[in-house]
């Protein structure tokens, strides 16, 4: 079950990938979800402020590393995981390079996979919070010495 709740984009130009993603995340108990059927669809809507987005590789018109690149832009800080349907090496590599949190193969494990990613990303958000909290408090400690 989510503890916190994610604002999460799902993008891709097949409708069931896409209805099977949107079935794994609610299975986690997300619930701020909204789809996209295409790239420039979601580009449009980062004003909404994504926590994270599933962005399908391969689609329509433009490709999913020239989505990634363009949201690493709008906010460094989104977490994009690549949802591919085949297991390129490559594809993987240049996505991570660009910034993505994840690189996942749609497959029979699909919704495990993203269950599990889901799960590494409250890890380490969880990490980035309490690390963040400790520095503050070094922070009034100091303060409170002068």
């Amino acid at each position: 079950m989510a503890t916190e709740p994610l604002n999460i984009f799902l993008v891709d130009d097949d409708a069931f990938s896409l209805q099977l993603m949107e079935f794994a995340v609610r299975d986690k108990g997300f619930e701020q979800i909204a789809t996209f059927s295409s790239g420039t669809e979601c580009l449009n809507s980062l004003t909404q402020e994504p926590d994270v987005i599933f962005l399908d590789h391969q689609m329509d018109h433009v490709t999913g590393t020239e989505v990634l690149k363009a949201i690493k832009r709008f906010n460094p800080d989104i977490y994009v995981v690549f949802v591919s349907g085949q297991q390129q090496v490559e594809v993987a590599v240049e996505s991570l390079k660009y910034g993505a949190f994840d690189y996942i193969v749609k497959d029979e494990k699909l919704t495990e996979r993203i269950g599990e990613v889901l799960d590494k990303i409250g890890v380490v958000r969880q990490m980035l919070q309490q690390k963040g909290h400790s520095k503050w408090r070094r922070f009034f400690a100091a303060i409170s010495l002068i």
